[in-house]
C-alpha cells in the first residue's frame, strides 16, 4: 500500500495537526542533524529519537525516513583522512535500527556539478514561483576521469562500512539521485546500477525523486528506471513532485504544481504500482502560494490531496 510522507518541521502542533488533518501517514526527517544529539556527539541519541518518535505517534504519524550524518565532501575529495564521519554513520544506523526506524538516507559530498547549472524562479499560472534551472553554457570544468574513479573508491570505502551496519541494524540504506541531474554525476543512471552491483545486499536501494529523474530525461526515463529498480525492490521511497522540460530536451527545468508539469503524475503512481512499491511518496519541492504562512502551506495541502485522490482512483 502507497501511503503518504511529508516533512519533519519539528513538534510544532499546528504543523503536526495540519499534516494530519490531510491524511499524511509519516513524516521525513531531511535533515542530518535534526535528532539531539547529532551536533553535540556527531550521531543521535536513542533517547532523543525515541521521545520524537513518540510525540509523533500521539497525533498517528510515523517515521518513514531519516538521514544519516553526512560524508563530507573534503573526505570524499581525497582531502582529509578523517573518519570520523563513517564512524558516526555506523552508529546513527544503530540508533536508528534500535529505535525502529525503517529507511536511512545517505548525503555524500561531491555527488553533483552544481556550476553546470544556473538557478532562478519561475513563474506559473496566477504568478506562483518556483525554482528552475538552465544550462551554464560555458564550457564547465568536469571531472577527469581519474578524479571520478578515486571518488567512487572512496565511496565504496564508506557503503564497505555502512552496508553491513544497515544490515545488522535492520534499516534500508537509501541513496538519492545526484541533483542537479547531469549524465556523468556520480548517482546518474549508471550509477544506480553500480551502487547495486558493487553492493547487492537488499540494505541498499533507492530514495528515487521522481522530479530530479524527470530533469533529465522526462517522463520515459522515469518509466524506465521505475520498472528497472522497482522490480528490483530497490526503491524503497519517493519524492513525488512534477516538472517542465528536461536538461536532455530544453537545455534547462521548472518546477511546477503536481498537475502543471510534463508527466501524467497517475501514470507514474500507477508505474510505482505495477512493481509492487509498497511505501511512501512525499510531495517534494512545493511551490510557494498565495496566503502560505510559514511551515502552514496551501501548496502542500493541495499536492497531499491530489497524491490521496490519484490514489483513491487507482484502487478502483
Amino acid at each position: 500500500m502507497i501511503l503518504v510522507s511529508v516533512w519533519y518541521h519539528g513538534l510544532d502542533e499546528s504543523y503536526l495537526r495540519l499534516v494530519t488533518q490531510l491524511g499524511a501517514e509519516a513524516l521525513d526527517f531531511g535533515a542530518g542533524d535534526a535528532f539531539p544529539g547529532v551536533r553535540e556527539q556527531g550521531y543521535p541519541d536513542l533517547d532523543g529519537v525515541l521521545a520524537i518518535k513518540r510525540a509523533l505517534q500521539a497525533w498517528g504519524l510515523e517515521i518513514n525516513r531519516v538521514t544519516l550524518p553526512d560524508i563530507p565532501a573534503d573526505f570524499m575529495a581525497g582531502e582529509s583522512a578523517e573518519t570520523t564521519c563513517i564512524e558516526n554513520a555506523c552508529r546513527a544506523l544503530a540508533v536508528f535500527g534500535e529505535a525502529g526506524v525503517p529507511i536511512a538516507r545517505l548525503r555524500v559530498g561531491g555527488d553533483a556539478m552544481p556550476h553546470r547549472t544556473r538557478m532562478h524562479m519561475a513563474s506559473h499560472r496566477g504568478g506562483y514561483r518556483a525554482r528552475a534551472e538552465y544550462r551554464h553554457w560555458a564550457e564547465p570544468q568536469l571531472r577527469s576521469p581519474e578524479e571520478v574513479e578515486a571518488w567512487w573508491g572512496r565511496f565504496c570505502r564508506v557503503f564497505e562500512r555502512l552496508v553491513p551496519a544497515a544490515e545488522d541494524a535492520g534499516v534500508k540504506l537509501a541513496i538519492h539521485p545526484s541533483d542537479t541531474p547531469y549524465a556523468g554525476t556520480a548517482f546518474d543512471s549508471f550509477g544506480f546500477h553500480r551502487v547495486i552491483d558493487a553492493f547487492p545486499s537488499r540494505a541498499v536501494g533507492f530514495l528515487y525523486c521522481i522530479g530530479t529523474r524527470a530533469e533529465a530525461g522526462g517522463s520515459a526515463l522515469v518509466l524506465d528506471e521505475i520498472a528497472t529498480f522497482g522490480r528490483k525492490g530497490r526503491i524503497f521511497t519517493v519524492h513525488f513532485r512534477n516538472v517542465r522540460g528536461s536538461l536532455a530536451t530544453a537545455g534547462g527545468f521548472e518546477e511546477v504544481l503536481l498537475d502543471d508539469g510534463d508527466m501524467n503524475m497517475a501514470t507514474v503512481l500507477r508505474a510505482l504500482q505495477r512493481v509492487g512499491f509498497d511505501g511512501c511518496v512525499n510531495p517534494d519541492h512545493v511551490p510557494a502560494l498565495e496566503g502560505d504562512h510559514g511551515d502552514i502551506s496551501l501548496g502542500l495541502a493541495y499536492s497531499v490531496g491530489y497524491i490521496k485522490a490519484l490514489l483513491a482512483a487507482l484502487s478502483e
